[in-house]
């Protein structure tokens, strides 16, 4: 008897329409399901970092967001927006290619928190959209489709 860990024994698949529907959805890969939250959560972040840079510089507004408006604790507010540009432009790429994948979305989903927590308390249907996501690939990995795959099956043939 298989047993499910959340809600106990599973006796059978529930027959009819219902049960069809069930079983095409238990075909859906964790690949496919973390390519898609992989590129859409990174889109999410890459489009939130563009707001803050003007070409290759920090923009004035983005700037005075932070002096003004987010106002993080124990960070000056300058050294805050240059790190929140930059990994909104780092953790994206590596989440879109799939590399250190892991470290990009625990590291997304750190600043999620932050946002959350000190910046705009009242969207947690957002970020916690933006935390599913995160934990999915930090849980789960990346997929077959990502550099990090294509690392590990180079080193289990070496090895």
């Amino acid at each position: 008897m298989k047993t499910d860990t959340m809600s106990g024994p599973v006796t059978s698949a529930p027959q009819g329409l219902g049960g069809q529907v069930i079983a095409a959805l238990d075909r859906i890969p964790n690949d496919l399901i973390a390519l898609v939250a992989r590129l859409s959560i990174a889109a999410v972040f890459w489009q939130s970092g563009q707001t803050k840079v003007n070409g290759w510089m920090l923009s004035d507004n983005a700037l005075y967001l932070f002096e003004n408006e987010y106002k993080l604790p124990l960070i000056d507010p300058w050294l805050a927006a240059h790190l929140a540009a930059l990994a909104e432009h780092v953790f994206p790429v590596l989440l879109v290619i799939g590399l250190a994948s892991r470290l990009s979305a625990l590291a997304l989903l750190g600043m999620t928190l932050v946002i959350e927590i000190f910046v705009y308390p009242d969207a947690w249907p957002t970020h916690g959209t933006w935390a599913v996501c995160l934990l999915f690939i930090a849980a789960r990995g990346p997929g077959l489709l990502s550099l990090d795959a294509m690392i590990v099956r180079r080193v289990r043939r070496l090895g």
